[in-house]
């Protein structure tokens, strides 16, 4: 249950109903309307692409028809790589949806076409584009491609179509031939990973050439005894299933529930000059996982990342692509979990490989050989690096960004090989980098509470100004006399724990008065809502949030027990128990909050999404009854519902950890109390319906008074046509309603 960010509708105005003093009639406002269209929405500086030369970067035009390229020193313009009304194709481009540069920057893959299937994953038409020659033809005739990608020499494009590989080799007239033949959805697919692969390993492909483009390697995965799982269609609107007219339709896929039967995945090469397809000698377990595969810059070295399926070890094999022989370079154990950070952030410089590890009980950057031997850990202290950008050879500096001034802070940095660090960005609050590919500069992107984000680039030696391309200023003066008075606190609970939060309240905030609350949380292992960033909040600005300060209410958010950015005791204390204690942690939250003297202590509500829902139910349900009404969306109600990747990595099985599974919504059923607005889309594939349909029986068995709100065809963002207005002005008067004094 990966965080979703959503950029969401605000809520319709509320007025009367509670006892508040009446907004200034002026266009300074906040409306729905306006949240909902964007109005308020930051800009950026989007798709950034460093080139070879370590210079310049390259980017997509607005318009969707050029590819410019812009300097690394001051953003601005320094050519056009591509430009639609110039090439030339039998086939005519209106514009492309992405294109991917050839390692040697001579050829472009255009990307036309795109239809998405999962959250990562979709098939689009592509082009192969000649640079010099300014001409493009279609790289297959075969119908759409998923993930393609060049050769290391540029000479050859890997593709895969309907669970089979295929290679086109550009030297040879755009000669296609296929690699694989055993693909079949709901069977075989091979280098494109199944739902709860792409899902949860953050992944959309499984395949990669060695390092002197003579081999290809993939992960093969057979999802032949995973269980299907069916979701009903209906003709709906926005858009319309013309074909459900009649009858509902259905979608159907392989989705494995907690405890049910992974993919079986194995690791295949392929010797492309003499067609020759091996297995590798992977010493897997049989229900094990291969969330990454990369070769190393030595053609002999494939690197496989595995895992058991509890996930708490991690190993790194070396495997030589022609002899399949896997030998161990490192083996990462821990009493709980492995993070996806530890994989997702490996990466390999020559005879050399690191990545993040939590092992001394903070998230750390390692660095090994290739024999994987540890020569360095590279940062440490008391605090989590919450990004590694990447290492520089010719200086030997690491970059990185990292929680070392707060929990609720990220900087820049980069530290030299005798173990000096520097810090490269100078604002305070929230800064994320995107480096050259000489790591001389560096894009970055700082925003605070109070500021909305300022894109700069900077030197990687010293972190000067070199430029500043996006600072948002016209937003945060058009939107700042708007916002609520943002404020971060912290407490601690009846059990001695520190937890931080913020909060929003109204412009004209009168601590003699005694105000609602609305808590907002998500709540899921290593997520993080209380940042200094512009994102606090719902909607970027917490836009969303002082709309409601706007109508009376304080608005706050607590990062419970569970949570990221405070080492991996904080973060993995949840561990069999999800729930328990991140719901008494909201509870403590309002508790406190209650006694403020300002807080109206039985005008307490709760909302969230996904595991924020969740943890709505179980707080409501928690046993002490402070919340006097929460709102649930796309809420998972029993963990036996959920995926086998995510839910298993901090649950283990339901046959292993039954107390832990039973600590759920429907079991506490009995326990709710407060007004409850359950809120669900009907072909969500991430929280399948039946979570809603199960906890809702439960209710109206036990006689638990509730209101629930369906929406058709809507998966689990609940957006398209009127869908999201319609969300949040359902959300908004439930609340008014249920907080209003009687």
């Amino acid at each position: 249950m990966k965080k979703i960010f959503l950029f969401v509708a605000g809520l319709l105005s509320v007025c009367s109903a509670l006892h508040v003093q009446p907004v200034q009639a002026q266009e300074s406002r906040l409306t729905l309307e306006d949240i909902t269209g964007g109005k308020y929405f930051p800009q950026y500086v989007y798709g950034v692409y460093p080139m070879l030369d370590g210079e310049s970067y390259t980017q997509l035009s607005p318009d969707n028809k050029r590819i410019i390229r812009r300097s690394f020193k001051n953003g601005k313009e320094l050519g056009v790589v591509f430009d639609v009304d110039n090439a030339r194709g039998d086939h005519k481009l209106n514009g492309i949806d992405g294109y991917i540069m050839s390692p040697d920057e001579k050829r472009i893959l255009l990307r036309t076409e795109t239809r998405m299937i999962y959250r990562r994953s979709y098939t689009a038409v592509y082009y192969i584009y000649d640079v010099e020659n300014k001409t493009y033809t279609p790289l297959s005739d075969g119908g759409p491609q998923q993930a393609p990608i060049f050769s290391p020499d540029g000479n050859v494009v890997a593709f895969a179509r309907e669970g089979n590989l295929f290679l086109v080799k550009l030297l040879f007239g755009n000669a296609e031939s296929q690699v694989t033949k055993d693909g079949k959805r709901g069977e075989v697919l091979n280098g494109i990973p199944d739902w709860v692969n792409e899902e949860e390993f953050s992944t959309n492909r499984s395949f990669d050439f060695s390092a002197d483009s003579k081999v290809l390697a993939w992960v093969r995965y057979d999802e032949s005894k995973v269980p299907v799982y069916p979701i009903q269609e209906y003709k709906g609107a926005c858009p319309t299933l013309s074909q459900n007219d009649e009858y509902p339709g259905e979608f159907r896929y392989k989705y494995p529930v907690a405890g049910a039967p992974n993919s079986r995945v194995t690791v295949m090469t392929f010797d492309i000059k003499n067609r020759v397809t091996r297995t590798l000698k992977l010493p897997l377990d049989s229900d094990g996982y291969v969330p990454r595969i990369q070769f190393t810059p030595q053609a002999d070295k494939l690197a496989v990342v595995t895992l058991n399926r509890h996930q708490n070890r991690m190993d790194i094999y070396m495997a030589n692509p022609l002899s399949t022989e896997c030998k161990l370079a490192v083996r990462e154990e821990n009493e709980r979990y492995i993070g996806e950070q530890a994989y997702g952030s490996l990466k390999f410089y020559g005879n050399h490989f690191a990545y993040i590890s939590d092992r001394s009980g903070y998230k750390h950057i390692y660095w090994y050989n290739l024999t994987g031997q540890l020569e360095r850990q590279v940062t440490k202290g008391n605090y989590d690096v919450s990004d590694f950008y990447g290492y520089d050879p010719q200086t030997a500096r690491f970059y990185y960004a990292s929680h070392q001034e707060s929990p609720t802070r990220t900087a820049v940095y980069c530290m030299d090989a005798k173990g000096r660090e520097r810090k490269l960005s100078t604002e305070t609050g929230s800064n994320q980098a995107t480096f050259s590919t000489s790591l001389k500069y560096f894009l970055n992107v700082h925003s605070s509470a109070q500021q909305p984000p300022v894109t700069t680039l900077r030197q990687a030696a010293d972190g000067k100004l070199l430029s500043t391309m996006l600072d948002n200023q016209e937003l945060k003066q058009r939107v700042t006399p708007l916002l609520g008075q943002k404020e971060f606190f912290s407490f601690k609970t009846s059990e001695g724990v520190e937890l931080n939060g913020w909060m929003v309240k109204p412009r004209n905030f009168d601590a003699s008065r005694k105000y609602p609350v609305i808590m907002y949380q998500y709540s899921g292992p290593g997520s993080q809502e209380v940042k200094d960033s512009w994102n606090m909040g719902f909607y970027p600005g917490a836009v969303f949030e002082s709309y409601m300060a706007d109508q009376g209410f304080v608005f706050v958010c607590v990062d419970g027990r569970g949570t990221g950015g405070r080492g991996a005791d904080f973060e993995k204390c949840t561990y069999l128990k999800l729930g328990e204690l991140e719901s008494a942690d909201q509870v403590e939250a309002a508790l406190y909050l209650g006694s403020l003297p300002w807080v109206d202590k039985d005008r307490i509500a709760i909302w969230g999404w996904s595991f924020g829902g969740f943890n709505t139910l179980m707080s409501m349900s928690e046993g002490r009854n402070v919340f006097c009404a929460g709102v649930a969306v796309a809420a998972p109600t029993n963990w036996k519902y959920y995926d086998t990747v995510y839910t298993e990595r901090y649950m283990r099985t339901p046959q292993e950890n039954a107390a832990g599974y039973a600590t759920n919504p429907i079991q506490r059923a009995a326990n709710l109390h407060g007004d409850l607005l359950l809120i669900h889309g009907t072909a969500d594939d991430n929280v399948h319906f039946r979570n809603f349909a199960e906890v809702s029986e439960a209710y109206v068995q036990l006689g638990k008074p509730f209101r629930q709100q369906v929406y058709t065809n809507r998966n689990h963002f609940i957006q398209g046509g009127n869908t999201r207005l319609h969300l949040f002005r359902t959300i908004s008067d439930f609340f008014v309603e249920k907080m209003a004094k009687q």
